[in-house]
């Protein structure tokens, strides 16, 4: 039996529509999940939503406003209406660069609202219905940032410790009603976001800065969202049913082999 094979099974995928999020909501379907992609980004969700199809996939796109607990209490009704959800993925995320003086109270209200109260509101909505179902799966996204002192990340760091904080609790909380809850912690990834900041902060210097960000890393290079995917598809398996209250980090050796 293919331990990775998820016939049968719904996901739903919060920031489903780019990066990360993308690459997970691809390599569910692609073992065969039905995948639900949450992005408040409808025509973007919808595209990832006919790559999928067009790949023999399932999927369906859900427009949804993380920040809003009236769009995520609908959005999670709409699917629960017509199937029972297996696996939450919180993928949603934005990023901020700045230190405690220069983040504004906009830009630490905004990044709270989405990476700490998105989840937050996403799991409120869907642990009961996981419990009423006999239990599920829950994979955050955190970061190195939540555990580890990165400059000029205040904020991003506060919003993905709590999200830390929060798998922690609910795998504790819900253990007895067959909930896992893990959470995965990357390094820097190779997403859009990364080629924009380095083209908005270092203009005429974009390779050298960028050959600079991926040698934070140890091995010498980013994480592609797709290596990302490939460990939410095995923490989301049944090779994994030993693992709760977990943060995994995917790090390029960042946490241990530093010099």
């Amino acid at each position: 039996m293919n331990s990775m094979d998820m016939s049968g099974i719904t996901a739903v995928v919060t920031g489903g529509a780019s990066g990360i999020g993308r690459a997970i909501a691809q390599r569910f379907a692609s073992n065969k999940a039905n995948v639900c992609v949450f992005d408040r980004n409808e025509q973007a969700a919808r595209g990832v939503v006919d790559e999928i199809v067009s790949a023999g996939g399932v999927a369906f796109g859900q427009t949804c406003d993380i920040t809003s607990p009236a769009s995520v209490s609908t959005s999670f009704q709409t699917i629960f209406d017509r199937r029972r959800v297996d696996i939450l993925v919180n993928s949603a995320g934005v990023s901020h660069i700045g230190t405690v003086e220069s983040t504004s109270i906009e830009d630490f209200d905004r990044l709270f609202a989405v990476n700490t109260r998105g989840t937050f509101l996403c799991m409120q909505a869907c642990v009961p219905h996981m419990v009423r179902n006999g239990g599920g799966i829950i994979l955050n996204l955190a970061s190195i940032a939540a555990t580890a002192a990165l400059a000029d990340r205040f904020a991003y760091s506060m919003t993905k410790g709590a999200v830390l904080s929060m798998t922690l609790s609910v795998a504790r909380d819900y253990i007895a009603h067959n909930i896992r809850c893990n959470c995965i912690s990357p390094a820097r990834v190779h997403t859009p976001f990364v080629d924009d900041y380095v083209k908005k902060n270092y203009p005429g210097r974009e390779q050298e800065t960028f050959e600079k960000l991926a040698k934070s890393q140890p091995i010498g290079r980013m994480g592609t969202p797709e290596e990302v995917a490939a460990l939410a598809a095995y923490l989301c398996s049944s090779d994994a049913t030993f693992i709760t209250g977990a943060d995994i980090p995917i790090d390029g050796g960042f946490f241990n082999l530093r010099g």
